[in-house]
């Protein structure tokens, strides 16, 4: 495949300033680009997603230290682990369904949930309460265990970071500040994937990242260059933008994942 380097890298950097200005992947973007503007088969650009989401959000998790410090991110390290103890068991049998199951069903169900989280963003959500966890006790735990099994099946099936349901389900469910759940949710992603990916590194379809090495690269680059760009970001937009945005995103995700279908 003939890769055309300004297109690669400028998707890329698009996608990584998301990453790094919100706390995700930016998988549901590149997804649909893989498949229609580069036209890779749908399990290759899962693999591909998957790898380039790994970059973003390695990179991004630094980058946004300005703004939200490591010792910070520790001080909830009993919320990480919560949603580690689903999403890491999540990833690795999403993963192998993703090697032999057609997923048309899964992503319209996606789809739906993606707007319905928008919605719960924009309309449920008081921003007065916004450090008020939904749950307590052994109910909170449980439901944490079971958001982060869903968040992992749907990460590793679609190749995504699962940026876009861990936010929400930070801010909803354990009442965290959007600025600091987007960074929990890069450093709970970051295990995720590596879960996944180790999963799909045994199967012939991973050598598509062999293959495709000066795509890699040159997205690579590109994202880093926009994580970087977009962690920058972090300390000068107020939270209360990020909000909307988040939601906006959703919402555009979800007809990408439908059309995807």
């Amino acid at each position: 495949m003939k890769t055309n380097k300004p297109a690669v890298f400028g998707s890329g950097a698009l996608i990584g300033i998301l990453g790094g200005l919100i706390g995700l992947g930016g998988a549901e973007f590149r997804l649909p680009l893989l498949i229609g503007l580069f036209g890779f088969a749908s399990l290759e650009a899962v693999i591909l997603n998957k790898t380039m989401s790994l970059i973003v959000v390695a990179s991004a998790l630094p980058f946004r230290a300005g703004a939200v410090p490591f010792a910070v991110l520790m001080e909830h390290w009993p919320v990480i682990l919560n949603l580690l103890a689903g999403s890491l068991l999540g990833a690795w049998f999403g993963a192998s369904w993703a090697l032999r199951l057609k997923s048309e069903t899964l992503y319209r169900v996606i789809a739906v949930l993606l707007v319905l989280i928008a919605i719960l963003l924009l309309f449920a959500h008081n921003p007065a309460n916004s450090h008020q966890p939904a749950l307590s006790g052994s109910a909170l735990v449980l439901a944490g265990v079971a958001a982060g099994l869903v968040i992992g099946l749907v990460a590793s099936l679609m190749g995504v970071a699962g940026g876009e349901l861990l936010i929400p389900t930070l801010v909803l469910l354990f009442g965290i500040d959007i600025k600091l759940a987007g960074s929990l949710s890069l450093a709970i992603s970051l295990p995720t994937m590596l879960t996944g990916i180790a999963r799909y590194s045994a199967d012939q379809s991973f050598a598509v990242v062999g293959r495709s090495r000066d795509f890699v690269l040159v997205m690579a680059i590109g994202s880093l260059f926009g994580a970087f760009i977009g962690g920058q970001l972090v300390g000068m937009i107020p939270a209360e933008t990020l909000l909307p945005i988040l939601a906006a995103i959703l919402s555009i995700s979800a007809i990408k994942v439908w059309r995807h279908a």
